[in-house]
């Protein structure tokens, strides 16, 4: 067995045990973060590189603004009664499996003069956003202030599936699909 010169060393292995851990990962983030040695001082570290400063931030993407135009622009083009159901599957979260659904959406004489006007855009995250806009049939606004979600997915600003169902509770379906 076993016996150390010190009766109490074993109460505090645990913790000894754990600090090192702890250095170990610390003496790994500058690796792992893009820190350099500054003017080839070895094994130093240096500032964070260009790269580790450029994060998103905790409730919105890295840039905002471009982000906001893409929303807008989807967001109109996925209500828009002239764009095709396989564009329109790609502005709709896990679009490719709701064809179906988009094509029962876009059917009848009312879908065909739907439009939307977004109003506000608020990021939620670095990729979810919620979005005000006008419904508007024809040329009236039906749906004054309305909520919806977007998501990104696959580097894609998306409609989500929770927005498409809401519309469809809405439209007052005897049977909402599955996915909603």
């Amino acid at each position: 067995m076993f016996q150390s010169r010190h009766p109490r060393a074993h109460r505090h292995a645990p913790a000894r045990a754990a600090a090192c851990t702890a250095a170990a990962v610390l003496l790994a983030v500058p690796a792992v973060v893009g820190w350099s040695s500054p003017a080839g001082a070895a094994g130093s570290p240096g500032p964070p590189s260009a790269t580790v400063l450029f994060l998103p931030t905790a409730d919105g993407p890295a840039d905002p603004e471009a982000a906001k135009e893409q929303i807008e622009k989807n967001w109109t083009a996925f209500f828009d009664p002239k764009t095709p159901t396989d564009e329109k599957a790609e502005l709709l979260q896990h679009g490719e499996l709701l064809k179906v659904l988009l094509d029962g959406f876009s059917a009848g004489a009312e879908a065909a003069k739907t439009s939307v006007e977004v109003t506000d855009v608020t990021f939620t995250s670095p990729t979810e956003a919620e979005v005000t806009y006008d419904l508007k049939v024809g040329g009236d606004t039906v749906l004054p202030g309305s909520k919806g979600t977007v998501e990104f997915e696959d580097g894609v600003w998306k409609v989500s599936v929770k927005t498409l169902c809401a519309l469809v509770e809405l439209s007052g379906a005897e049977t909402p699909p599955l996915v909603c």
